[in-house]
């Protein structure tokens, strides 16, 4: 098991477990905190087949009274419909401040669960299950919480740190194929902002990757999961490097918006957007053709798009850049590689050069 504790100056800082098979084993709790014995988890209809018995059993066992909340399952459910419902809910069980949230799920579930703690009596306790790659080794951990509006993506949200993230790997067994690929993305885009030995991993060990291995899979993870803390602990609020964790994002929050959501995956469109900002990048003479190659690859290499192949409303995805949350003076800004491991964030691009890109990424066509 790897334990990485995320710290920031003089706030509490937080432990972050990576390991298999966690609720077959309880050595770990000694590690993390509880502020009561009373608690909620909250889950999706899917996740609540497949993994909440088990994991509501092991707190059970271990002297806790653990309510259960059920939400639907999918994208289009990230929004203040559920947020209310979830509200509702939490008042029925009588949580008071000193009670505590479980968010059992991918990235949906955990940055609903962490907006609710966030805001509800004005903030209790919450700790990260996340049982897709793509929340393991992005969204549960960094404290970035929201929802969505029917005008884009994350639009409302705050900066809550957990309380702790369990990271238990088993759960990958049951992820279904394209949600496993999906979160490979993730992968790949702290793979590239990193550099250096991290990438060299990946590269080294893909089929490994691909095929699920069990002990290069923890590898990736916990490697994925410290780029982040160092980032995280250094900018915690994303006034200044943290940005640089939204490469591929502007663009795939764009396209998700445009296509439609559950269309396309997450994890796909920061794909198919790191390829459109790897490749502006080039143009624009910040970063290299050879390193635009070599994304591309990688990322098909894992089976994951490099384009759309559908038709593309631009003025949709032009419209929801402009409402970009990253967004100053009205100025759509992007994150570029001007190589592996050296990002440049905060490049002020103009729609030309976008609407350029957007057809490169609906034809698949690249220079």
């Amino acid at each position: 098991m790897r334990t990485i504790t995320v710290s920031f100056p003089e706030r509490r800082s937080y432990t972050v477990l990576v390991g298999k098979s966690l609720w077959g084993e309880g050595g770990w709790f000694e590690q993390v905190s509880f502020p009561s014995r009373n608690g909620v988890l909250v889950t999706n209809t899917t996740i609540e087949t497949l993994h909440a018995e088990r994991v509501r059993s092991f707190f059970t066992r271990a002297g806790f009274t653990l309510g259960k909340v059920v939400v639907p399952d999918g994208e289009e459910y990230k929004n203040l419909a559920t947020v209310e419902k979830i509200y509702h809910e939490l008042l029925k069980l009588r949580l008071d401040r000193k009670s505590f949230l479980l968010a059992l799920g991918g990235g949906v579930i955990t940055d609903i669960t962490g907006f609710v703690a966030s805001t509800f009596l004005r903030g209790i306790g919450y700790y990260q299950i996340p049982t897709s790659l793509l929340a393991q080794v992005d969204s549960s951990i960094g404290g970035k919480t929201g929802v969505n509006l029917e005008e884009g993506k994350n639009l409302v949200g705050t900066f809550y740190q957990p309380w702790g993230v369990f990271v238990d790997l088993s759960f990958l067994e049951t992820l279904p194929e394209r949600e496993y690929r999906e979160g490979l993305g993730e992968v790949l885009k702290a793979a590239f902002l990193s550099g250096g030995e991290f990438l060299h991993f990946v590269e080294e060990h893909k089929e490994a990757i691909r095929r699920r291995d069990p002990k290069i899979l923890e590898e990736v993870v916990a490697l994925a999961v410290d780029f982040k803390r160092k980032i995280v602990e250094e900018d915690e609020r994303e006034s200044g490097i943290r940005s640089i964790l939204n490469y591929g994002h502007t663009i795939g929050h764009a396209l998700e918006k445009a296509v439609g959501y559950g269309k396309i995956r997450h994890g796909e469109a920061v794909a198919i957007g790191m390829v459109g900002e790897s490749l502006l990048a080039w143009k624009l003479g910040i970063g290299k053709k050879e390193t635009f190659e070599k994304q591309k690859m990688l990322l098909e290499d894992f089976g994951l798009p490099v384009c759309l192949n559908c038709s593309l409303d631009q003025r949709v995805c032009l419209s929801a850049l402009h409402l970009d949350k990253k967004r100053e003076g009205g100025k759509v800004r992007l994150v570029f590689l001007e190589d592996f491991g050296r990002p440049r964030w905060g490049v002020e691009v103009d729609e030309e050069e976008i609407t350029q890109i957007l057809c490169f990424l609906e034809k698949g066509v690249y220079p």
